[in-house]
């Protein structure tokens, strides 16, 4: 329990660090065309992104009644198309932070994490639902999202931070800004630059860098 207790904190707790650091630098000019972003010289496509964009606002629809609500929704989940974006790179960059430490991720242990989350929440669809309203997560995505939480836990422990001081915080920034600078992260100037600002101003909600992460199992009204 103590254990668990201390990787979520660790997660939350690095997730200010994240916030005010300036730690991926890139311009948009060199993204290649057709591409939304090009991370480690793969493109991820307009297509792609519009094709996440629309399982998101599916999600959305399904799961309110009637068009006010689903605007509602709409509203509160902000710039969809950008922080979809932003998101995706996020998660890349993490996989490459992860890899480095030499850090991995089962898929037992991927499945425990989400049967943790779905035991605080009281259930799958409970779980479906606060990651959809809180960081624009479609249900079909959520083993990915819950992979990512993994990962982040883990290259937290592998790195030796504690996410309680200032230098475990930095630490971890660090291991990400490392790892942006290999990848070489690259957008489309239509979607922005790859900057601490830019990443703030399109507030990308994932959840290890969100502070929900502490309370995931927190269930939309």
């Amino acid at each position: 329990m103590h254990r668990r207790n201390s990787r979520r904190t660790a997660l939350v707790l690095s997730a200010a660090a994240l916030a005010a650091t300036p730690f991926l630098t890139a311009c948009g000019n060199e993204a290649h065309p057709g591409a939304a972003a090009v991370v480690g010289g793969q493109r991820i496509t307009v297509s792609q992104l519009d094709a996440r964009v629309t399982e998101v606002r599916d999600a959305q629809q399904a799961a309110t009644r009637g068009d006010t609500q689903y605007g509602q929704a709409v509203a509160q989940s902000g710039p969809l198309t950008r922080s979809t974006l932003n998101a995706m790179v996020r998660t890349r960059v993490l996989h490459r932070a992860a890899t480095d430490a030499g850090v991995t991720v089962t898929r037992a242990e991927t499945q425990a994490k989400r049967a943790e989350y779905e035991k605080q929440v009281g259930g799958a669809e409970q779980l479906e639902a606060a990651f959809l309203q809180q960081f624009n997560i479609p249900p079909q995505r959520l083993t990915e999202a819950m992979r990512s939480e993994v990962e982040a836990g883990k290259l937290i422990e592998a790195i030796g931070a504690d996410p309680q001081t200032p230098q475990g915080q930095a630490a971890f920034a660090k291991a990400l800004a490392d790892a942006s600078k290999e990848l070489g992260v690259s957008l489309n100037p239509r979607y922005g630059t790859w900057d601490a600002k830019g990443n703030k101003s399109t507030d990308a909600r994932v959840p290890w860098l969100n502070q929900v992460t502490k309370q995931p199992a927190t269930q939309p009204a």
